[in-house]
């Protein structure tokens, strides 16, 4: 079970995630919410959207958005190498694709491992953060996936 924060935010609950590289950090989302791993294949573009919203792709028969989070995070380049991946995320109501620079390993988190992030800023992104976890040497910002995409648009222009 998630614990709160001291402002309020549910901190990241123990267990398995996958962590990812993006703009040289490390992430890691709950691997219960990953439907899939495909490598990058350029999406099909969409008039009126943001510039991180790079299109969408056809996966087998769904329509699926693709998001490139180094845009969305500000990284300073955002190229396509080969080991650039989209995590396909199951939101429940929808899928989503997000683009990393790379998907390095699952780990599991028990609950002591779990801190939280201290307060930045009030930004949806910041909001989005729901906790650290030190791992070996590197530090693994943890994201809630729901939170960072919940203000993606569904492509059909449904509600979500």
């Amino acid at each position: 079970m998630a614990a709160p924060a001291a402002d309020g935010r549910t901190l990241a609950a123990p267990g398995q995630y996958l962590s990812f590289a993006l703009g040289g950090e490390s992430y890691g989302i709950d691997i219960m919410k990953v439907q899939e791993i495909r490598s990058y294949e350029t999406p099909t573009r969409m008039p009126n959207t943001t510039g991180f919203l790079l299109g969408v792709v056809n996966l087998r028969g769904v329509v699926v958005p693709i998001i490139d989070l180094r845009l969305r995070f500000a990284c300073p380049s955002a190229e396509i190498t080969p080991s650039t991946v989209v995590i396909v995320i199951d939101l429940g109501d929808r899928v989503v694709g997000v683009v990393v620079d790379a998907v390095r390993d699952v780990v599991t988190l028990e609950a002591d491992m779990v801190r939280a992030a201290p307060g930045m800023s009030a930004t949806l992104d910041a909001n989005a953060i729901s906790g650290l976890a030190q791992v070996g040497e590197r530090m693994l910002i943890l994201l809630d996936i729901e939170a960072l995409l919940g203000d993606v648009a569904p492509v059909d222009g449904s509600a979500a």
